[in-house]
């Protein structure tokens, strides 16, 4: 099935990233990552931007209110949802600066996760990790090279998650004792066809996974079987996420970072779609 996007925005972000739907929020906000500033879009569809540092990777409403942002190499925490909240820093987690921060989410308990990646691509000198109720940072999985999408299965039994350069979306046990484990592949994506980035699943549990160089995103069905695909006018496609008062649009970022805006104009605008299918809350953290 083909699925026809729409435009929300101009080509706002040089690097779009993380969107996010939160009604605490009053709608939708996300990241130019390399511009470390988070964006959010009003009920008229304009948008208000807050600039939090050298990178701004991923934003995720707090449980207790406010929002923590993933920074270069540290957590902020904000008190209130007010986008221009005082940010609180959890501390500096590495000093190496040829290493930062670059996507992440919450379990269905809270914890939040958060992915690395080295500036130069280097293979497997990121990782994932959780963090702790202060803040520190334990190694989940180890030598990744782009880590990018995370999310959860309708019963909280699953974790999808992507390396960008490994081509596939792999898939994990969760547990609220033991977290994750089991890590195996769910799909490969045809290198024609782009690389995994963000994704997000929906309430049926499809897997909707933004094609990085490839234009477009796709909706793999729990058995890993495509059976959609949402195309877009812009190449470097980056991640998803389901929004409006029902949940039943889903909002597609990209980036223009190192394309020629006069052959792709439309790099770095948000779009959405009509897929059919509603999604789920965002996962709130703990922290």
């Amino acid at each position: 099935m083909s699925i026809t996007p729409y435009t929300v925005t101009d080509p706002v972000s040089e690097h779009g990233e993380g969107p996010v739907w939160s009604s605490r929020w009053g709608g939708l906000r996300w990241v130019d990552m390399l511009a470390g500033d988070v964006l959010a879009l009003d009920a008229q569809g304009g948008v208000r931007r807050r600039h939090v540092g050298k990178v701004a990777a991923v934003v995720r409403p707090r449980v207790s209110g406010g929002y923590v942002v993933a920074a270069e190499r540290e957590l902020l925490l904000a008190g209130s949802d007010d986008l221009d909240a005082p940010l609180t820093s959890l501390g500096e987690a590495w000093s190496d600066p040829t290493v930062r921060m670059n996507e992440g989410g919450c379990d269905p308990d809270g914890r939040f996760y958060i992915g690395t990646m080295a500036y130069d691509e280097s293979p497997g000198r990121g990782s994932f990790y959780v963090a702790g109720p202060g803040g520190a940072l334990r190694v989940v999985l180890p030598r990744v090279t782009i880590s990018n999408g995370f999310g959860f299965s309708p019963d909280g039994g699953l974790a999808y998650y992507a390396d960008t350069p490994t081509g596939r979306v792999d898939v994990l046990d969760y547990d609220p004792e033991g977290g994750l484990s089991g890590r195996r592949p769910f799909v490969t994506v045809d290198p024609g066809q782009g690389a995994p980035d963000g994704l997000a699943v929906d309430a049926e549990g499809g897997v909707w996974v933004a094609l990085w160089g490839g234009g477009a995103v796709h909706r793999y069905d729990s058995g890993g079987r495509l059976d959609a695909v949402v195309e877009l006018p812009a190449r470097q496609v980056t991640a998803v996420t389901f929004g409006g008062e029902h949940l039943d649009r889903l909002f597609v970022t990209t980036s223009a970072h190192g394309v020629d805006r006069s052959e792709q104009p439309a790099a770095g605008a948000l779009f959405a779609a009509d897929p059919g299918v509603r999604g789920q809350e965002v996962l709130p953290t703990t922290l």
